[in-house]
């Protein structure tokens, strides 16, 4: 029997994953160095669509003490919301710094071999010697951006704010394709900045514009990382717009949405 990648990786979701990582790691605290290994495993939790580093504690120079984990209250989306790290969908022991909380998990899978799951936060990250933002980079998702002839059109509250037949498709893993547009081809008297701003592994630090009615409906990246780059300071739009590709209006939803 054939098998639908896409609907398997959804199937999966419910379960606890785990791959390993010839990469090593470390992780700064106040800018002392506080986790430095080479035999970390990228762990995704039941629900969640991106992992987290899973480290030996005896690579981890911290003082943590063991409590009990929060609840996780009853949620319709079957994907776990993002900042909500401390929730958490199997049995385990939550790990708590002073002055910062729970900063780790211990899952009690053996498979795990006994490693805590890190939050992101409050560390800063490397992976070898690059830095990296957001969430670890999933080995299984990449990003792949192509030049398109497509006639690309934008509408938000039936105006039309952006029409072009020169835009960027960019494609990420399991989500929704996105279409760059340059801003030559965008109405950008009708939108404004806007002090919204979300970072992403792959891409880098969004900044967000908005128009009457549909605040932060657009974004750029004005600085890409290196896999985004040939999208450096064009425009996507997302939610409240609708943007029509070859006259056919595509999805712009994100998934749990």
């Amino acid at each position: 029997m054939a098998i639908d990648l896409h609907q398997q990786w959804f199937r999966d979701l419910a379960q606890l994953r785990y791959t390993t990582t010839p990469k090593r790691l470390r992780a700064l605290l106040d800018g002392q160095t506080v986790l430095d290994t080479r035999d970390a495993l990228l762990v995704y939790e039941p629900r969640r669509v991106v992992p987290w580093y899973a480290v030996p504690p005896g690579d981890l120079q911290l003082d943590l003490t063991e409590r009990d984990p929060a609840p996780v209250p009853e949620l319709r989306s079957p994907v776990l919301p993002p900042h909500h790290n401390d929730w958490h969908t199997v049995p385990g022991r939550s790990l708590h710094l002073e002055d910062h909380g729970e900063v780790a998990f211990r899952p009690d899978e053996p498979d795990l071999g006994g490693r805590v799951i890190l939050h992101w936060e409050p560390f800063e990250w490397l992976e070898e010697d690059e830095p990296v933002m957001a969430h670890p980079h999933d080995p299984f998702t990449r990003i792949d951006v192509l030049r398109s002839r497509r006639h690309v059109r934008v509408e938000v509250g039936g105006v039309t704010v952006a029409e072009s037949s020169r835009p960027m498709m960019l494609i990420e893993t399991l989500l929704p394709v996105r279409w760059y547009l340059p801003s030559e081809d965008v109405r950008m008297d009708l939108l404004t900045p806007s002090e919204k701003h979300t970072v992403c592994a792959y891409k880098g630090i969004a900044s967000y514009l908005s128009a009457d009615g549909a605040p932060d409906v657009a974004w750029f990246y004005p600085d890409p990382l290196h896999d985004a780059h040939p999208v450096k300071d064009m425009l996507c739009f997302w939610r409240a717009a609708t943007v029509y590709v070859d006259g056919e209006a595509v999805d712009t939803s994100m998934p749990g949405e």
